[in-house]
């Protein structure tokens, strides 16, 4: 009997983690054989890569290291410009290359980890398909030999801290505080979209995790481009009823949008916000939504997947669409800014009134 073969007739324990999560559609064992089969994966970030696509790619990468698979690469599109992914970036050593320097068809196997649709938050050419998907976010029509797409769980890490667990593979310090401050951050410290298996998860890395580590990455400080989009956000914000819309201009940081959409949306009497701002040639939105009657990501999905790409979660979502389907901008030219914004803005509101009845 081969030691593959042997590892997976061994009974499983029945773990507080695997209680949570339903394993029952997931054949671990075919995972197994065509991962340890390849002399080379690829593992693709989503564009503009978080703290759990981050650490869920770290726990892949281990996998494949323990089942000896001589060469695994992390890469990523976009740019990464928030000072917690960053952060976080240079005290675990997160080694990452950008897309641009590699070609994907070189390697043997190409997974996505957080996300499913090739050319949808990634820069992967749209007529590919991936050999391997891990992810929890709300997509139509994954494709890939081996899929695992769970939206019922909070977050990608927690899918890896199962496979870890599954697998028998050390948690070594380093990866299991980049998976807990996934956890973290992809919840807001368990405030925002958890489940009972993203409780279960930290439970099986909090012993192996460095917390002062955890302490750092969550106090990482704005950077004065963060709180300058912030500050355009609350000028800029519209109220009706409880929903606010906010527009943040042209801006260089994408990753402001999403921080200005958690922010605003501690204002009292607002339960729900979508931020959007303008870089390059696109036009990006965040939503959160704080109301139990309201599935944000169906709103975004519903208001902008035919002209661009957009959809989430019942209480976070987020969208991309050209710019070229408002109108255009150049630097200065606040007549044409001042049109996007009453189009946006007129757009955003009639989809929020019409799924609320307001």
């Amino acid at each position: 009997m081969s030691d593959m073969a042997e590892s997976e007739e061994r009974p499983q324990l029945n773990t507080p983690l695997a209680t949570m999560v339903d394993d029952s559609e997931i054949d671990y064992q075919g995972f197994r054989e065509l991962v340890a089969s390849t002399d080379s994966l690829v593992i693709l970030c989503h564009d503009n890569p978080d703290p759990d696509t981050l650490a869920s790619a770290l726990a892949l990468e281990a996998i494949a290291n323990e089942w000896e698979v001589p060469t695994v690469d992390i890469v990523y599109g976009g740019t990464i410009t928030h000072q917690q992914n960053r952060a976080m970036i240079n005290v675990l050593d997160v080694e990452l290359t950008p897309i641009n320097r590699i070609d994907l068809s070189d390697f043997g196997l190409v997974a996505f980890v957080d996300h499913g649709i090739p050319g949808r938050n990634n820069s992967a050419p749209e007529d590919m398909t991936p050999d391997i998907v891990i992810d929890h976010h709300p997509a139509d029509d994954i494709q890939g030999q081996f899929v695992d797409h769970r939206p019922a769980v909070g977050a990608t890490a927690t899918l890896l801290t199962r496979y870890l667990e599954r697998y028998g593979i050390e948690l070594e310090e380093r990866l299991t505080t980049a998976l807990l401050f996934g956890l973290h951050r992809e919840t807001l410290d368990f405030n925002r979209g958890t489940t009972s298996a993203e409780h279960a998860a930290a439970c099986v890395l909090h012993p192996h995790a460095d917390h002062n580590v955890i302490e750092e990455l969550a106090n990482s400080v704005f950077t004065p481009e963060t709180i300058n989009g912030i500050g355009d956000a609350i000028a800029s914000r519209e109220v009706q009823g409880s929903c606010l819309v906010s527009c943040l201009g042209q801006i260089g940081e994408r990753d402001i949008i999403p921080q200005a959409a958690d922010y605003l949306l501690q204002l009292e009497g607002v339960s729900t916000t979508v931020v959007y701002g303008i870089v390059d040639d696109n036009i990006y939105l965040s939503g959160r939504t704080s109301n139990s009657q309201l599935h944000i990501g169906d709103v975004m999905k519903k208001t902008f997947d035919q002209v661009g790409s957009a959809g989430g979660h019942h209480d976070m979502a987020g969208g991309q669409v050209p710019l070229g389907f408002i109108g255009s901008v150049d630097d200065g030219d606040n007549v044409a800014m001042d049109l996007i914004n009453q189009s946006m803005k007129a757009r955003i509101f009639d989809a929020l009134r019409e799924w609320t009845g307001a």
